[in-house]
């Protein structure tokens, strides 16, 4: 047999054992996604329990539990403004179980802040899945206080200087962020007080050891309407339907461009089988158009928002990138 017969022939035998293979690798990832789950899945989260994302975690996690006939239970690993929880899935085997509530600090602010022990890269360490929902924020402060618009806290802050403290869920945080932009654009003299997690802040501004928190809706509107919080104003450009009285901050205290929506969504290791993604995909899909989910969702502030994978993928790329030009720019680090 010549050379050129033999390597033609090998050449074969490889690409018939590869597309074997390719085939092989498929219908295992289908027969997978068939049979998954057949164990509980763990939905890990970044914050304590009681804030926003433990919210519309558990909120979620009952829905999906009812669609894929299988618990679903949410995890809190709290630390490093969700760099730890990120870490530890982005080290999970890549098999569906084990997946992770991204948000705006974890796929779009930390990056740009911690230019060491991130403990996972961003986009190479994830499967994106599906948005989960769009979170507005709300400026609060202590009722006690004389305070009832942004311009009444920017002049109480200017008379009193360095006596003010805003809390936030965390060093890095989308809240210390959102004061931190706030402070800068309305030059006020303030100090920043991080807790670990949003209701432990929320609950330092209603005891008055801090004033003033940037706020996630759906753990402040409970408070808010209690009496125990009060409202000055809404972190997005337009107002929330949830609360149509209430200003946006760019519009309350003439600062231009002031603009932050945070947001949750579900992401799996790198590397889990296309179909387990598009099947979970599907459920979250089907679960947030439950009219109990949605209405639970809306009635704290939270809208409801799916994508495919692809499409998230698309919305991390940019947010990172908007991110970390607003992070250049702002007087704001982290150890």
């Amino acid at each position: 047999m010549s050379k050129v017969v033999s390597t033609r022939l090998l050449t074969r035998l490889c690409f018939g054992l590869v597309s074997v293979l390719f085939v092989a690798i498929q219908a295992g990832s289908l027969a997978q996604a068939q049979t998954y789950p057949t164990q509980p899945i763990r939905i890990v989260i970044g914050y304590a329990a009681g804030g926003t994302t433990d919210i519309l975690a558990r909120s979620l996690a009952e829905q999906l539990s009812k669609i894929l006939a299988q618990s679903v239970i949410v995890e809190n690993k709290a630390g490093a403004a969700g760099n730890l929880a990120a870490a530890y899935v982005a080290q999970a085997k890549p098999d569906g179980y084990v997946l992770f509530m991204a948000t705006l600090a974890s796929h779009g602010i930390n990056p740009a802040l911690y230019k060491t022990g991130l403990g996972y890269d961003p986009v190479k360490s994830f499967e994106p899945i599906s948005m989960v929902a769009a979170i507005p924020m709300l400026l609060v402060v202590n009722p006690k206080l004389p305070i009832r618009s942004v311009p009444e806290l920017v002049a109480y802050a200017k008379k009193n200087p360095g006596q003010l403290n805003y809390a936030s869920s965390g060093n890095g945080s989308p809240v210390h962020l959102a004061g931190a932009i706030f402070a800068d654009a309305a030059k006020i003299d303030v100090a920043h007080i991080p807790y670990r997690g949003g209701a432990i802040a929320n609950t330092s501004v209603m005891s008055g050891d801090t004033q003033y928190t940037f706020a996630s809706m759906p753990a402040a509107m409970p408070q808010v309407h209690a009496g125990k919080l009060r409202a000055l104003a809404v972190t997005t450009k337009a107002r929330s339907p949830q609360l149509p009285d209430i200003p946006s901050v760019e519009e309350a205290g003439s600062l231009p461009g002031y603009d932050i929506n945070t947001w949750d969504a579900l992401l799996a290791p790198k590397g889990t089988p296309p179909a387990v993604i598009e099947k979970l995909n599907a459920a979250i899909k089907q679960a947030l158009q439950s009219p109990a989910l949605a209405k639970r969702f809306e009635g704290e502030g939270a809208v409801p928002d799916t994508s495919t994978p692809q499409e998230l993928a698309t919305y991390i790329d940019a947010e990172l990138l908007k991110w970390a030009a607003v992070v250049a720019r702002t007087p704001i680090k982290v150890d």
